[in-house]
């Protein structure tokens, strides 16, 4: 029967990371925390856990994750962020695969929270994460922050039942900030590869955005929240874009700076 490494990153989760170990607790064989040097009491819960917990300075999303994958004992792989959980179904899926592991990697369905509310529609439902895996086969890639685990090319990947469940968003405050977080590392991101932000860009795609997940994706079947969600989709994409025209702006006119 193989063996399973749990392996979490984490920064100051002290208000969601306990029911995260709760969940892999008699799921995994490990756990794997690689911490960003938290402040709060994050470290200490963990260690309730019998965590083996790895410091590590933050280095991007998808760099983080790949050396957190480094850090496991194990070859096969449960990777979560420290706001997330395993669903009772989908622990039961996990722990069958340790006698019955057909695919080099396995995609789940996350289930977002968001201020209390589940989530069933638009693009925060089913959000499929390939998040159980083998060593080796593959790595974080994508633009941060929105990484995602991609298998090598010719590999084969299976699904499984259960959620992810994601408690992402307390308040809407908290989803303010953090939409004004991450659309400046995407705007950083797209600009280290040379990507532009045309006017034509600024005012499509925030527009399709907001059309695609609250018409053709059923957001507005979530109420007030599915509408918020929508709007800030749309935003940040809007975000991204004008701050990525604004670096650009600076690289060519260093007076700015």
């Amino acid at each position: 029967m193989l063996k399973l490494s749990g392996v979490i990153i984490t920064f100051n989760e002290e208000q969601k990371i306990e029911q995260c170990l709760t969940s892999l607790q008699d799921v995994v064989d490990e756990i794997i925390v690689v911490d960003s040097y938290s402040t709060d009491k994050t470290i200490e819960i963990c260690k309730k856990y019998n965590a083996k917990i790895v410091f590590q300075e933050f280095l991007g999303y998808k760099e983080q994750k790949n050396f957190a994958i480094t850090q496991a004992t194990y070859d096969h792989i449960v990777s979560l962020d420290g706001d997330e959980a395993l669903s009772p179904e989908l622990k039961t899926s996990i722990i069958a695969l340790k006698s019955n592991w057909d695919y080099d990697g396995y995609f789940v369905n996350r289930y977002n929270n968001f201020c209390g509310q589940w989530i069933n529609h638009s693009d925060w439902y089913p959000d499929r994460k390939l998040r159980v895996f083998k060593k080796n086969t593959g790595e974080w890639k994508g633009i941060n922050p929105h990484d995602s685990f991609q298998l090598k090319k010719g590999l084969k990947a299976g699904c499984l039942k259960g959620d992810i469940l994601h408690w992402n968003y307390l308040n809407y405050s908290e989803f303010n900030l953090q939409t004004e977080k991450f659309s400046s590392i995407s705007a950083q991101s797209y600009f280290k590869l040379g990507k532009k932000a045309p006017i034509w860009k600024i005012v499509f795609n925030p527009t399709w955005a907001f059309f695609k997940a609250y018409f053709l994706r059923l957001g507005f079947l979530d109420g007030l929240n599915g509408l918020i969600i929508c709007v800030q989709t749309a935003n940040i994409t809007f975000l991204k874009y004008i701050k990525l025209r604004e670096l650009h702006k600076k690289k060519d006119n260093p007076v700015m700076n």
